[in-house]
């Protein structure tokens, strides 16, 4: 019923704007005028949405990416705190980063950043200092958009 309601308002607009164009371009060429544009109420709500989803996008968009770069920042603090704790336990870094996932399912992605490349992950030769880099976006190492860190 409601649908039904709906189509007839539609209609109901539609026709009153076939009358008002009519009636437009009788008088403008009664008076020699050019033909003025005329958009229908429909072809307006259009208008309307497409204005009004072209910022919603962009800033869906932004948020993405401020929730990807989150999201790494947030690994990073969990890698560090894992990593101090495998230092305090075994007195060195560990030599590869999957070794502080230990079997715990809840950490098996945890050596993949925000944006699904894995971490940098570096230790000096006597095992006591590591350095943490994310790519970033692009995936590739020693670009502008890497996040490092390093104890």
């Amino acid at each position: 019923m409601h649908s039904l309601i709906d189509d007839v308002i539609e209609l109901y607009s539609d026709i009153k704007h076939w009358f008002k164009v009519r009636k437009r371009r009788k008088f403008e060429k009664e008076n020699n005028l050019t033909k003025k544009r005329m958009i229908s109420p429909m072809n307006k709500i259009g208008i309307v949405i497409l204005i009004i989803s072209i910022p919603i996008f962009i800033l869906r968009l932004n948020n993405i990416r401020n929730q990807n770069f989150a999201s790494t920042l947030d690994k990073i603090i969990e890698i560090k705190l894992l990593l101090e704790a495998e230092k305090k336990q075994f007195g060195f870094y560990p030599k590869e980063l999957k070794t502080i996932i230990r079997k715990n399912p809840l950490r098996k992605n945890i050596t993949l950043d925000g944006w699904k490349n894995n971490f940098s992950y570096t230790i000096s030769k006597d095992s006591l200092n590591y350095k943490l880099i994310s790519l970033g976006k692009d995936g590739v190492l020693s670009t502008s958009d890497d996040i490092n860190i390093t104890n």
